[in-house]
């Protein structure tokens, strides 16, 4: 599939418009439904090519973030054999008490997933999270840009920002 007929399907299949409620906070009249392109098996293949294209050359594994970037990192997991770790937002407060679950070994470089950017406020503080844990993190990939300074912020914290799309792109598909 090309870039433009995924922009086309990504738009087709998750693409609401309407009032929503950021994460950040802003109002929006429209909304990237991850979860529809993600439990679109032939979609999430799609993406997860396309994702792969993006990755560092030099890394130790994926950090799925909680929700949307675990199945987004399974399926590169699955289509690289890079093994995948799942952050949630809070370390759990029973059982082994992870933030990242999955055994990654201390000081692991692990390259970000996540799937839609806006401000990237909840990426920074994960990625601010997984750096306290004694991990390395300098790459952060993403399924969409919004374009809404969430690249800006990323790269504010030392690490680089690739996205698959870019809010400007798809709106022109």
């Amino acid at each position: 599939m090309t870039k433009l007929e995924l922009a086309k399907q990504l738009k087709l299949v998750s693409y609401l418009t309407g009032e929503f409620t950021l994460r950040s906070g802003n109002i929006s009249n429209f909304y990237w439904d991850k979860y529809r392109f993600e439990s679109n098996p032939n979609l999430l293949r799609e993406i997860a090519d396309a994702m792969i294209s993006l990755l560092p050359t030099s890394f130790d594994g994926l950090a799925g973030l909680e929700l949307g970037g675990i199945p987004l990192a399974t399926a590169i997991s699955l289509q690289t054999g890079v093994p995948c770790y799942f952050v949630r937002k809070e370390a759990k407060t029973y059982g082994t008490c992870n933030l990242i679950e999955g055994g990654v070994d201390k000081e692991s470089s692990l390259v970000v997933i996540e799937d839609v950017i806006t401000t990237a406020g909840q990426v920074c503080t994960s990625v601010s999270q997984i750096r306290d844990e004694g991990y390395i993190v300098d790459h952060v990939i993403a399924v969409i840009d919004r374009q809404s300074g969430g690249r800006e912020k990323i790269e504010g914290i030392g690490c680089t920002f690739a996205s698959v799309f870019t809010l400007a792109e798809l709106e022109t598909a």
